[in-house]
């Protein structure tokens, strides 16, 4: 038998332990409160405070955010059925009206982050209606459910450690509202997302949404002056806003006729 030191020994304990500890996903409802208890210890060690901690023990388990997760049918539609069911012309005579109403606000977006007003009104458009409807699911429930859920565990609980730090912050409260999966403002950022573009902007404004969705495709790697159709350079900057590909083509054919495109 090959002999293992007593370092390797002691290590490989210590991970075994660790993976013991860990948090485990579920499900079901039954094991959500004990994972609560398990991800706060892991939670105070990654440095979230008590008041992040605070929120995330009021948090409770969302089935309605489950139902959501696993019902997303629309994304399988052919790009006119999408278009039709998420209202794509309204969007488009809606976004018109806004681009020349805003002007100003455009012209400084596009001159600050390279990124034209057909995409960030389409984007708006597509999301929330302009800012009508942004969801009034409890934001901490919806992520630490999906945190929880073994489906997307490691995606969602980024996003949890995020939510957590902005609550840490006072941008996010335990009561937040938002939409099933988490996201919140008048473009439907994820709590990641917030932590990382939206700056001091707030996103549950019109132009602080904006701009922060601006700032998040400039960050992904938008080209100033660039196209983004199918095949342009930055399309694959829309694939990184959303992953589901009906969408993006969406996304960038409303975009192009605010624009001024066909």
């Amino acid at each position: 038998m090959k002999k293992v030191s007593l370092p390797l020994i002691v290590l490989a304990a210590a991970f075994a332990a660790g993976e013991a500890n860990a948090a485990q996903c579920g499900n079901s409802a039954g094991g959500f409160e004990n994972w609560k208890g398990q991800f706060a210890g892991e939670a105070r060690a990654n440095g979230i405070s008590e008041r992040g901690v605070a929120a995330l023990m009021q948090s409770s388990y969302n089935t309605a955010t489950i139902r959501a997760d696993r019902g997303q049918k629309s994304f399988k539609l052919s790009l006119e059925q999408f278009l039709a069911k998420r209202g794509g012309s309204v969007i488009v005579s809606k976004g018109r009206q806004l681009k020349q109403s805003h002007a100003a606000l455009f012209a400084s977006l596009q001159q600050r982050y390279g990124v034209p007003p057909g995409p960030l009104l389409a984007i708006w458009g597509m999301e929330t209606g302009f800012g009508a409807i942004r969801g009034n699911q409890n934001v901490i429930s919806a992520v630490a459910t999906l945190a929880y859920d073994c489906r997307r565990s490691a995606f969602f609980t980024d996003q949890l450690y995020a939510a957590l730090k902005l609550v840490d912050r006072g941008v996010f409260s335990a009561g937040t509202r938002g939409s099933m999966h988490g996201e919140v403002g008048q473009t439907q950022f994820m709590p990641k997302a917030v932590l990382n573009y939206a700056g001091g902007s707030n996103v549950e404004s019109g132009p602080g949404s904006l701009t922060a969705t601006a700032n998040f495709l400039r960050g992904h790697g938008w080209s100033a002056g660039a196209g983004y159709q199918p095949g342009q350079a930055n399309f694959s900057v829309l694939q990184e806003w959303n992953a589901a590909s009906v969408y993006q083509r969406a996304i960038a054919h409303i975009g192009r006729q605010i624009d001024g495109g066909e």
